[in-house]
């Protein structure tokens, strides 16, 4: 478990170091990266001399959860190789080249839903090829041995992501409205917005991260309100308040492309796409 504690907390220190933030999603890293040794350890394939795990995975990911991805992908798979490199060490089975991770989408996959599919890919300079599935002595299929990816293994977060979901769902069926994605700008970094809305504050917990002492540790709520068909800000009792193009507000008030926020004394930028 403390490899895992070291990959989520490497993975969190690298995104709000990077981008802002602290990764925040339905389907976080830490799961991923269990399913992922997982999907290893069931699919080892036994040589003359060696026990042989898959060296290349697809993480198939729902829209909603691949958004939220945005722009951190290649350093959340250069961090789940590095711990399936060290799960496959300490399970002293053989890779036949750096486990290699990508991401894609699958629109069938609900929030907080992923897929994985694992193969093994021999070079063609390896001398030694795995023994059959079945058992039996001698090389496999070519095909085989090129690693055809097998079935999908689809897990799910949890049964409240489900919930969450329905909830969504309801709504837009209700009124129909599309939610175009939004950004806050601040401190020198433009921070996308996630779908189910967004905490700022100074807290690490908070899906959007501000480092001024004038910031509260859980300062405001940005949530897009699907009734009203737009984005609306509200202030989580913070210590100086939340002000809205020079107002201070009370409640959830709205916001379109181009408004001008204040938390505290911090000045943030919010934009719309178009």
């Amino acid at each position: 478990m403390s490899v895992l504690r070291n990959l989520e907390s490497r993975i969190a220190g690298l995104v709000e170091g990077t981008f802002g933030r602290v990764f925040k999603t339905e389907v976080r890293p830490v799961e991923l990266a269990r399913k992922l040794a997982k999907e290893m350890d069931e699919h080892r394939t036994v040589s003359v001399s060696r026990t042989y795990v898959p060296n290349e995975y697809v993480v198939w990911l729902s829209p909603q959860d691949r958004t939220r991805y945005e722009g951190v992908e290649d350093e959340v798979a250069g961090e789940l190789s590095a711990y399936l490199l060290e799960h496959a060490r300490r399970e002293r089975v053989s890779l036949v080249s750096t486990p290699k991770i990508q991401f894609r989408t699958d629109e069938a996959l609900q929030l907080g839903e992923f897929g994985i599919q694992a193969r093994l890919v021999r070079p063609a300079s390896e001398p030694e090829a795995p023994a059959a599935p079945s058992g039996r002595g001698g090389r496999q299929d070519p095909a085989v041995e090129q690693g055809d990816h097998g079935h999908t293994m689809v897990y799910s977060s949890a049964a409240r992501v489900q919930e969450t979901l329905a909830e969504e769902r309801a709504s837009a069926a209700a009124l129909p409205v599309r939610r175009r994605r939004a950004f806050v700008v601040a401190e020198g970094k433009r921070m996308l917005v996630p779908s189910g809305g967004a905490v700022v504050g100074r807290s690490r917990d908070c899906d959007i991260v501000l480092a001024d002492a004038n910031v509260s540790r859980r300062h405001a709520e940005i949530r897009w309100d699907q009734n009203a068909g737009e984005w609306t800000i509200a202030d989580l009792g913070s210590t100086n308040g939340v002000r809205v193009g020079g107002r201070r507000i009370t409640g959830p008030t709205s916001m379109g492309d181009g408004e001008r926020i204040e938390l505290g004394t911090v000045p943030i930028g919010f934009e719309v796409e178009k």
